[in-house]
């Protein structure tokens, strides 16, 4: 969360107008706390010119009209969809073996062809560009398919089609852009997208990789190292984000290109390895003078973070549903197995110290998949915003999965942590779990790690308040702005305040439409009210310090993704009680769950250990204690933290894979 935007674009003596770009400082990694936040700013989108649950959730506005009732898929759509659905479980069933992308760590030539045969890589391209044009709702659906089969292959469709090159050119290139790279893409190619350098991770202003423009205008020549690309050792179009440099009469800045993977100057010097999703295709790429034509750019110069930050509100999406995916194959295991293990003369299932993880198991899987199919549902819809309530899904889907995970290992005791080769070499079933946990790890990284998320929807959560009063607490603003923010502040409080003090959740006849649940939704009512009294005593605390309480903010935000998973469940139940009338238990059980952890949220708001924390860092920063960590054996401090790299050609083997045509 940052405080130094907040000027109109008619003050005179504003220092940052509102969604400009700031100025990127004149060499990477020279960057004062100050520019990073500017930069960050100035990416992310400034206006809300459509609603948002999410957003008026943390104002304490419990806008339930806004997915009551819950949305429909259009008939038709479904219909195509459900189509390639059985296709593409036909296929994952029957032509790819989930074991052996684990074992070799690679997705074998025949799966890539079969993927494209089915129009996989092309389920969000439109069909006019030879897509199937699939929804986000079905797309996410695919995914959860994948990934119950291989989860290298949902990330390596996800990587593809939410980060890659279709969806940015979907939502910012031009038409020759669409026409030239969409058929590609559908028919089989594979994209990537490179943002992440050795040293520059959530901080972009750092961002050392420059596109220098050709003394001809024709193009640029692109030159840096980009660390952890997924897809970049199979891909053949590239989304990539290098800096232009500011000159007399171009603006500059971060900008995002589509490259051409074999272009002269290019090599993959490695291909990455992680505890988990073995058969991904991870990159380090250098580029060294690689020319890219002007028509390559997309949105415009300076447009590259605001395009990658746009295209990640719907591009989110697909990770959480691979988590979806997860917590339904847990479920299935952990009540096959609860079942059928027998200790102390009862199934272990029915001992309430399991009984509590598979409860937990199953109202989670359902939440985490009821928020996944609302978000998705009004991602469909162009009438609503969903930047927080993707983030909210990400956030929460890869937290609560981890969960799930380590739970399962426990229930299933010594086996969860066996392998399943060897399980299945004493003829037992081989059901993966401890792979399940390492591919789930990275989730709570990938596309914005937790701590970020946190940030960022805290951020998006208090942007009322720092419209209307940003410029009182910003040490840079001058008395003329903060006079005319008081004023504005003043005439928006005295309407808002009155509204936390009551609101419908105190009747208790409210919701009553919602028969059994009615008491979840008055529970949210009010608490949406008290999350926002809490975050406005929380400014008004801590005015300018508070982007510095993280922990805070961080509670902020989990307490408000409770919250949209219980006003989500209750909505859908209630749509489906006629014909799943035990989604409406589920819900219960949910909401009841989610309740004690708002609660424990709450308390933890202003009692708790952060500032103790806080100055505890900073003396095991300074190695005061230091003297704790002897008696080990540590890693070796010869090489660096972090890899320098200098600018120059490759002296390293080329790695990239090319995937043979079909036979």
């Amino acid at each position: 969360m940052t405080t130094t935007q907040n000027g109109r674009p008619d003050d005179p003596d504003s220092a940052t107008t509102v969604g400009a770009a700031a100025p990127l400082p004149a060499e990477a990694g020279q960057v004062s706390e100050k520019e990073a936040r500017q930069v960050a700013e100035a990416a992310r989108e400034s206006t809300w010119d459509r609603p948002s649950f999410g957003k008026e959730l943390f104002l304490g506005r419990f806008r339930l009209d806004l997915i009551d009732p819950w949305p429909r898929s259009d008939p038709g759509d479904v219909a195509r969809a459900e189509d390639f659905l059985d296709r593409f479980r036909t296929f994952l069933t029957t032509e790819v073996d989930g074991a052996a992308i684990e074992r070799d760590g690679s997705i074998p030539d025949s799966v890539f062809h079969g993927l494209a045969d089915l129009g996989a890589f092309g389920m969000k391209i439109d069909r006019k560009y030879g897509g199937l044009g699939l929804s986000n709702l079905h797309y996410c659906r695919a995914l959860m398919l994948a990934g119950s089969v291989s989860p290298a292959i949902g990330a390596l469709l996800s990587a593809h089609q939410s980060i890659g090159v279709p969806q940015p050119l979907k939502m910012f290139g031009t038409a020759e852009q669409k026409q030239s790279f969409l058929p590609r893409l559908a028919a089989g190619e594979v994209s990537a997208f490179l943002l992440t350098e050795p040293d520059v991770g959530s901080d972009p202003a750092r961002l050392a990789t420059t596109a220098e423009p050709t003394e001809d205008g024709t193009g640029y020549r692109l030159n840096g190292v980009k660390l952890w690309a997924t897809n970049g050792i199979v891909a053949t179009l590239l989304v990539v984000m290098a800096r232009v440099p500011a000159s007399e009469g171009r603006r500059g800045g971060i900008t995002a290109f589509v490259v051409e993977g074999d272009s002269d100057g290019i090599t993959v010097e490695r291909r990455n390895e992680f505890i988990g999703l073995r058969g991904l295709e991870n990159s380090l790429t250098r580029f060294h003078d690689v020319f890219v034509p002007a028509e390559n750019v997309i949105g415009g110069e300076g447009k590259g973070l605001k395009i990658a930050l746009t295209t990640l509100n719907t591009g989110r999406l697909s990770l959480p549903a691979m988590c979806v995916g997860a917590g339904k194959w847990a479920l299935n295991v952990a009540r096959g197995w609860a079942a059928d293990r027998v200790q102390w003369g009862r199934p272990v299932g029915e001992h309430e110290a399991v009984a509590q993880k598979l409860s937990f198991i199953a109202a989670t899987t359902y939440g985490m998949e009821t928020m996944l199919d609302l978000c998705c549902l009004l991602a469909d819809d162009d009438r609503n915003d969903i930047r927080i309530e993707a983030a909210l899904v990400k956030l929460y889907a890869s937290e609560m999965a981890w969960k799930i995970a380590d739970e399962l290992i426990q229930i299933r005791g010594g086996r969860g942590y066996e392998t399943a080769d060897s399980l299945a070499a004493r003829g037992e079933r081989p059901a993966a779990v401890e792979q399940m946990m390492r591919d789930l790890r990275i989730n709570r990284i990938f596309e914005g790690s937790t701590e970020i998320m946190h940030l960022l929807i805290a951020r998006e959560a208090v942007d009322a308040h720092l419209s209307v009063a940003g410029d009182i607490i910003d040490p840079d603003a001058g008395l003329g702005r903060k006079a005319r923010a008081g004023a504005r502040a003043g005439a928006f409080y005295a309407k808002w305040l009155p509204t936390l003090a009551v609101g419908r959740g105190q009747s208790p006849s409210a919701y009553a439409e919602f028969g059994p649940l009615a008491a979840h939704l008055r529970q949210v009512e009010r608490s949406s009210r008290k999350l926002a009294r809490s975050t406005f005593y929380a400014m008004s605390r801590w005015q300018g310090k508070m982007e510095r309480k993280q922990a805070f903010l961080g509670r902020v935000v989990d307490i408000g993704a409770e919250l949209f998973a219980m006003s989500a469940v209750c909505v859908r139940a209630s749509a489906e009680r006629d014909t799943r009338p035990e989604n409406v238990e589920l819900a219960d059980l949910f909401c009841r769950q989610a309740r004690v952890r708002v609660d424990a949220l709450f308390a933890a708001l202003w009692d708790n250990t952060d500032s103790v924390d806080t100055a505890a860092a900073k003396r095991i920063l300074a190695g005061r204690y230091a003297g704790l960590e002897e008696g080990v054996i540590t890693p070796s401090d010869e090489l660096p933290w972090v890899a320098r790299w200098t600018p120059g050609p490759s002296t390293a083997e080329d790695v990239r894979r090319r995937i043979p045509p079909k036979p």
